[in-house]
C-alpha cells in the first residue's frame, strides 16, 4: 500500500508546492523580490520602466544566472538587491529584512555585513599591495587585522596568488585582478554574492578560470550567488537561470 504524502502545516510550503515562484521566501532564503518594479525619470513626460512587477527568490548556497540583452535591467537587479538602489514599487528583502524600510546608512550596513559585490571593471586600488586590496571591507568595518589578514591570505591562496600578496595590484593580468576581486568580495564571509558581468573585461580562457573559482568559492563558502552574464555557456553553471525581457523576470 503506498504511503500518504506528508501534509504541509507551513503555508509558505503549501503555496510553494502549488507554484515554485511564488514570492512567499522560504526558511533559508536570502534574498527575495516581491513585486519588484523599478523606473528612472525620463526628459519626457513617461519615466522608463526597466522592472516590471519582478518576483523571485534565492535561497541559501544557491547561484543563480542573469541573462537578458544590454538594458533589460540585468545590473538595476543587481543594484537593488545590494540596497545600493531601491524599487518604486515593491519589496526587496535581504535575509528577510526589507531594505525599503532602512535609512541610507542602515542599507550601507547591511550590505557591508552580508553581500560580496565582484564588478566588471575589478576596482582595485593599482597603487596598493595584493593583500591590501583585499583587506579593504575588513579595513573599512574595523575588523581584527590579524585576523582579516589570516582569512585574506587563505583566500589568495585558494586562488592561486598566495605567492602574490605584496605585489602591487597593478602588476596583475585582468585575470589575476578579478580573482584579488573575488577574494576580497569574500573576504567577510557574506550571505549574498552579487557578480556583475565579471568575466565581462577578460579573454575567454581567463574568462572560463575566473567563473570556475567564482562558483567553487561561492559553494564552498555557503554564499548564495546571483551573476549577470551574457554567456550562455557561463549561464548553463548555475543552478537556476533567470531572463529579463522587457522588464520582465522569466525562468529559463
Amino acid at each position: 500500500m503506498q504511503a500518504s504524502p506528508k501534509p504541509l502545516s507551513d503555508p509558505r510550503e503549501v503555496a510553494r508546492e502549488a507554484d515554485p515562484r511564488h514570492s512567499f521566501p522560504s526558511m533559508d532564503s536570502i534574498l527575495t523580490f516581491r513585486n519588484v518594479s523599478k523606473a528612472y525619470p525620463t526628459a519626457g513626460s513617461a519615466p522608463r520602466e526597466v522592472l516590471r512587477d519582478v518576483s523571485a527568490e534565492v535561497g541559501g548556497g544557491r547561484a543563480v544566472a542573469v541573462v537578458g540583452r544590454s538594458g533589460s535591467g540585468k545590473s538595476t537587479l543587481l543594484h537593488l538587491a545590494a540596497g545600493i538602489d531601491q524599487p518604486s514599487a515593491g519589496e526587496v528583502e535581504l535575509l528577510g529584512r526589507s531594505l525599503g524600510g532602512l535609512s541610507d546608512r542602515e542599507r550601507t550596513l547591511a550590505r557591508r555585513e552580508s553581500v560580496g559585490l565582484v564588478f566588471q571593471f575589478f576596482h582595485l586600488l593599482p597603487q596598493l599591495p595584493v593583500i591590501e586590496n583585499v583587506l579593504l571591507p575588513a579595513v573599512i568595518a574595523g575588523d581584527r587585522r590579524a585576523l582579516a589578514e589570516q582569512r585574506a591570505l587563505a583566500l589568495l591562496e585558494r586562488v592561486e596568488l598566495g605567492g602574490r600578496a605584496d605585489d602591487l595590484a597593478e602588476k596583475l593580468s585582468g585575470g589575476e585582478m578579478q580573482r584579488v576581486a573575488i577574494c576580497r568580495a569574500l573576504l567577510r564571509r557574506p550571505r549574498l554574492l552579487l557578480a556583475d558581468e565579471p568575466t565581462g573585461n577578460l579573454d575567454e580562457q581567463s574568462g572560463e578560470r575566473v567563473m570556475e573559482l567564482l562558483l567553487r568559492l561561492a559553494r564552498d563558502e555557503g554564499s548564495a550567488l546571483v551573476y549577470v552574464t551574457h554567456s550562455r555557456e557561463l549561464a548553463a553553471r548555475a543552478d537556476e537561470t533567470w531572463r529579463l525581457h522587457d522588464g520582465r523576470l522569466e525562468l529559463a
